[in-house]
C-alpha cells in the first residue's frame, strides 16, 4: 500500500494485498485521514467484482458522513453495476475532478 498526500487529498494505491485486507487497513487509517478526501487507486489490480467494490461501502459511507469525498479508481470494474452510494471512476484525473466538484457543492451548501 502506497499513500500519497496532495493538498487536501490522500491517494492510497494498492498493489498486492487483497481487497478485504485493504478495506481493513483503510478502516484503521480513517481516523488519521478523516479531514482529507480519499482516493483508493485499484488500477493495478486485475478485474474486480461487484462484491470487491461493495467491500468499500461501509468505509466510504462513514468517510462521506464526515463531509469528505471517497473515490475508487479502477477501469477493471463494470461501473454500471456499482451502487450509487459509492463513486468509482476509471482514472485518477476523474477522481480529482469528482473531488473538486464535491468540494464546490459543499462550499455552496448543497
Amino acid at each position: 500500500m502506497i499513500i500519497d498526500r496532495e493538498g487536501n487529498s490522500v491517494t492510497i494505491t494498492q498493489e498486492r494485498a487483497s481487497v478485504k485486507e485493504l478495506v481493513e487497513k483503510i478502516t484503521d487509517l480513517q481516523p488519521k485521514y478523516k479531514s482529507n478526501n480519499i482516493i483508493v487507486n485499484l488500477s493495478s489490480l486485475g478485474n474486480l467484482s461487484l462484491y470487491d467494490i461493495i467491500e468499500f461501502l461501509r468505509v466510504s459511507n462513514t468517510h462521506r458522513l464526515g463531509k469528505q469525498s471517497f473515490v475508487i479508481v479502477s477501469s477493471n470494474v463494470n461501473i454500471d453495476e456499482t451502487p450509487d452510494e459509492i463513486i468509482v471512476v476509471p482514472t485518477l484525473q476523474e477522481a480529482h475532478d469528482i473531488i473538486d466538484m464535491e468540494e464546490m457543492e459543499r462550499d455552496l451548501g448543497l
